[in-house]
């Protein structure tokens, strides 16, 4: 994870996050000054950021929006004070309301961004001014340390091209804390069918089935938000095991790059997750990215412990079959 530290400090009013890299400077300049780029990373995990303005010059807006799994939109925008390429840049950091502009009633912050040599490649300081102790405790208090540290460690996705970070590896599992888990898979094939794969019912039975010897029985897609869904397996004649199914209700949709929906294992009082699944294309791969959100850790271990993974890759073997068949 490339975040070293977060410290707020009360006697100077500020909040530092500092983050190490294994590329030059000039990397995450360009990372930090283009909205495509911004808006892969910044945002924790369920809280994707929508850039919808980018003026990069003194005296320029940022405005942008963040997306919760539930469709509930966080506004965010900023002032450009200084830009001196590529060492850093400052900001007024603001709430925005739904029209991006600065929410009077909630904090301003100073923030300043520098990105400095390392002999490893480049350090990442993010310094965040608070005009009272008390701003600093309200924005504190709403989870920016834990929120930073999450999404500056997505990052490591943004710096490299999606086939040098990601193919070959199979998919990938990261626990990020005791409710959350974030799986990534590679899939060679473009977006569109990536997305048409998760929700045409014909291809779904062709790849969804997790390990051999299992077969897709029921395949209901809900493709409106508020819709219900319901899918179920069974295994094979031969093949040792018992049938089981899900069913949920579709929370957002974002054609073709974003679905979120809870999962409920049909017919027991087990508690339901949230599945919030991400597609991002890059030369004709997709990253696909599904972030579960448990009740608990109980919960999340006990799932974990399955074989789901296992279960996935084989299914996402099949996926990338499927396409280029």
């Amino acid at each position: 994870m490339p975040v070293t530290s977060i410290e707020s400090d009360v006697e100077s009013l500020t909040m530092t996050l500092v983050a190490d890299f294994p590329v030059g400077p000039e990397r995450l300049w360009a990372v930090f000054t283009d909205p495509r780029q911004l808006e892969r990373f910044w945002g924790p995990p369920g809280y994707p950021a929508t850039f919808d303005v980018f003026d990069f010059t003194p005296g320029g807006w940022a405005k942008y929006h963040m997306t919760s799994p539930q469709g509930e939109r966080y506004g965010g925008a900023w002032k450009f004070v200084s830009i001196d390429p590529p060492r850093g840049f400052e900001v007024i950091d603001a709430f925005a309301d739904e029209n991006g502009e600065p929410n009077d009633d909630m904090p301003s912050m100073r923030m300043e961004f520098s990105f400095d040599a390392t002999p490893e490649g480049s350090r990442l300081t993010n310094t965040t001014f608070f005009a009272s102790a008390e701003a600093l405790d309200q924005v504190v208090a709403m989870g920016a340390i834990e929120g930073s540290r999450l999404a500056m460690n997505q990052l490591d996705a943004v710096l490299q091209d999606l086939r040098s970070y990601a193919q070959g590896k199979g998919t990938q599992l990261e626990v990020l804390d005791d409710q959350h888990v974030r799986i990534t898979r590679l899939i060679d094939g473009p977006r569109d069918l990536v997305w048409r794969a998760h929700t045409d019912p014909d291809l779904m039975r062709q790849w969804l089935l997790g390990p051999d010897g299992w077969q897709m029985t029921v395949c209901e897609i809900g493709d409106t938000v508020g819709a219900p869904y319901r899918t179920a397996w069974a295994p094979e004649p031969g093949t040792e095991g018992e049938a089981f199914g899900f069913d949920g209700e579709v929370l957002l949709i974002d054609a073709p790059r974003r679905v979120v929906q809870t999962e409920h294992m049909t017919g027991t009082d087990f508690p339901s997750t949230t599945n919030d699944l991400s597609l991002y294309e890059e030369d004709g791969v997709t990253l696909l990215t599904l972030l579960i959100e448990y009740p608990d850790a109980a919960t999340r271990d006990a799932v974990l412990a399955t074989g789901m993974i296992d279960g996935m890759e084989a299914s996402y073997r099949r996926l990338e079959g499927a396409l280029v068949g």
